[in-house]
């Protein structure tokens, strides 16, 4: 039985009335917990442009383009754990709680339950999976010009083009799975007790009741974390914290409850 635009899932009550106004006003709330708290958004999304630099140094700079592929579709993987901080700020600002550097990093331990390193845990198995599937669809297709070829001018040739469509629409399913694995978890562990299982189920279930609204979201991300990484990742200083935030208020907005203390 159901009541309020609402269906319960183990702990929690999913919303299944989702809209583009929603995201709109996640949108809104994102930036203005950003304009905010903007230090720590400049320093999480800093730690991520970072990383980004270092790959790009790594996988082009110095002739691996072999990895070029799957670590450019598979960075934006792991950006909700550099959000989970933020989501943190959100929260303590929402509450009206205290925020200092300790307690926002303490939070990238979880609730001290485990939770959230179980998670961190699964996520990298999942991520350690399509690096090596994406390698392997690099390999089925462009084996004749070598794995560690030094040129980008082969994404260019009937191979490479082959390769970056295959590669490209089975990157799209996983980082689909991702972020439907994630995108409710990650702010739902930061803000109860709950086992990273449920929280699974959980956003599982949010973007199967709002498939429309959940999937518009998820490109709206992908879009706007691709073109943020175009000027030297230096976009991420801005788009990634917004978007951390945005997604713990749809996050509010989905789920209900707790946030307080």
């Amino acid at each position: 039985m159901t009541t309020g635009g609402m269906v319960p899932v183990t702990t929690a009550r999913v919303a299944r009335d989702l809209t583009f106004a929603d995201l709109r006003a996640a949108l809104a709330a994102g930036w203005r917990d950003y304009v905010a708290c903007p230090g720590y958004g400049l320093f999480f999304a800093g730690i991520y442009v970072v990383a980004g630099l270092f790959l790009y140094d790594v996988l082009v700079v110095r002739g691996q383009v072999g990895w070029l592929v799957p670590a450019a579709a598979g960075f934006p993987l792991l950006a909700p754990f550099v959000a989970v901080g933020l989501y943190e700020v959100s929260r303590r600002r929402e509450a009206g709680l205290k925020r200092g550097v300790r307690v926002i990093l303490g939070a990238l331990r979880g609730r001290g339950d485990d939770q959230l390193l179980m998670m961190g845990g699964f996520v990298f198995v999942g991520f350690t999976f399509w690096i090596i599937l994406a390698h392997g669809i690099f390999a089925i297709f462009l084996s004749e010009s070598g794995l560690g070829s030094e040129s980008l001018a082969l994404f260019a040739t009937p191979s490479g083009l082959a390769m970056l469509v295959v590669g490209g629409a089975v990157g799209a399913l996983v980082a689909l799975v991702f972020y439907a694995v994630t995108v409710i978890s990650l702010p739902m562990l930061v803000d109860r007790d709950v086992d990273f299982l449920t929280a699974i189920i959980v956003s599982l279930a949010t973007v199967r009741s709002n498939a429309v609204v959940m999937v518009a979201w998820a490109a709206f991300i992908g879009t706007a974390l691709a073109l943020a990484m175009i000027p030297a990742f230096l976009g991420l200083l801005v788009v990634l914290p917004v978007l951390a935030h945005a997604t713990w208020h749809l996050y509010r907005r989905a789920v209900g409850a707790p946030a307080a203390g």
